[in-house]
């Protein structure tokens, strides 16, 4: 018999808000999780709308993306950056460039510019005057027009250097000081040197101006000036004229120098007729038996500066290998670098009988050209009375 005002099915809550039991219809109440099932919802509920704010935030950005095109700073700029394209930059190099140069706000903003821009592929390695802070747009117009190049800083080598004097020249006008070009020297499979020149650069070292290019190093510089006496070379024939000249190339290199250093413009060509003579002629053709008489090759011999000529007796007779009064023939090696002029009449000598000559006046370069060694004695003496009124001597 069950107690009034209760049911078989039904049971009485308590008002104790720590009962952990829940209602279960038709029998007795099952133990559950109550609020740590709420907690857990409400993170999960949390975390779906997270991910839904970032989707959302980013699908706008990338929206905006499409609309708005990449950060780019609205120009014009200020200030000054001098900007260098190097050799092999890409397109998105150079933006990258730009961008770590403070030029422009971002490298895709550069990449977009250049892609509607057809003479942005011809963009050239040189150095640019740009702004902080420039549109990508107006900083490629700066960058396709070659009349803005700033330049490269420029060595000038002059005819009739010797390789040490070259070496001074290059460590005075680039960042790199003697030792470094020396050690370039040392290492002549990296100049380009041909097999005649035996691993020595004098003479190959082509006197020109040349560009000075950003990441350029003393071997790639000496390898530049040893290729500009590659053209000059082959302008001239050297190698094919040397073979019908009954000479090796190498020995019409020396045969340059030596021209170099004893003359000038149109007189180059006889002087070069001159020395050929001399050693190809008849031996005893005025005395000369095939000597050259060139006191310049005495000089280098001696380790004396190039207008070293006035020699004293005792220095005359030194015997080096390039003392080319006492030795016949030619001496060792080049003793100068030959410009275009020279190697040009050494391959092609002019025409004549000439053993001698003899430069009259220092400052118009009058030099007179003797088949006998008589007729040399009198332009000699005209030098003689020049060299008495003249400072030049």
């Amino acid at each position: 018999m069950t107690e009034r005002g209760t049911e078989p099915d039904q049971v009485a809550y308590d008002d104790d808000p720590q009962d952990d039991y829940a209602y279960v219809p038709g029998g007795r109440r099952r133990k559950g999780r109550g609020l740590k099932g709420c907690v857990a919802v409400l993170v999960a509920l949390v975390v779906l709308l997270g991910g839904f704010y970032v989707a959302l935030t980013q699908g706008v950005s990338w929206v905006a993306d499409q609309f708005q095109g990449p950060d780019d700073y609205p120009g014009p700029g200020t200030g000054s950056v001098e900007f260098t394209v190097n050799e092999g930059d890409t397109t998105a190099q150079i933006g990258r460039n730009l961008k770590a140069e403070g030029v422009t706000k971002s490298v895709q903003a550069f990449i977009d510019a250049a892609a509607g821009e057809p003479d942005a592929a011809g963009i050239q390695v040189g150095a640019y005057e740009l702004q902080k802070e420039m549109k990508a747009a107006d900083a490629l117009e700066v960058l396709i027009d070659p009349d803005n190049l700033i330049g490269f800083p420029t060595v000038t080598i002059p005819e009739g250097l010797r390789v040490t004097e070259i070496v001074s020249t290059l460590a005075q006008n680039t960042d790199f000081p003697e030792q470094a070009w020396n050690r370039a020297l040392q290492q002549p499979d990296r100049l380009g040197l041909p097999d005649y020149a035996e691993g020595n650069a004098e003479g190959y070292l082509f006197p020109a101006t040349y560009e000075i290019k950003p990441g350029m190093k003393p071997p790639r510089i000496l390898k530049m000036m040893v290729d500009r006496w590659r053209e000059a070379a082959d302008a001239a024939g050297l190698e094919e004229r040397a073979a019908e000249l009954g000479k090796t190339p190498g020995e019409l290199m020396i045969i340059a120098s030596l021209i170099e250093a004893e003359g000038r413009g149109d007189d180059m060509p006889k002087i070069s007729r001159v020395i050929y003579n001399r050693l190809d002629g008849p031996g005893d053709k005025g005395g000369t038996n095939g000597t050259l008489g060139i006191d310049a090759s005495i000089a280098y011999g001696l380790g004396l500066s190039p207008g070293s000529t006035e020699l004293t007796p005792e220095q005359l007779a030194e015997d080096t290998p390039y003392n080319t009064r006492l030795n016949a023939g030619l001496p060792p090696t080049p003793i100068e670098a030959p410009g275009d002029e020279a190697i040009e009449a050494a391959a092609n000598p002019a025409d004549g009988p000439w053993y001698y000559y003899v430069t009259v006046d220092l400052e118009t370069g009058e030099t007179k050209f003797y088949e006998d060694y008589e007729d040399f004695l009198v332009g000699r003496d005209e030098y003689k009375a020049y060299c008495e009124t003249s400072e030049r001597c």
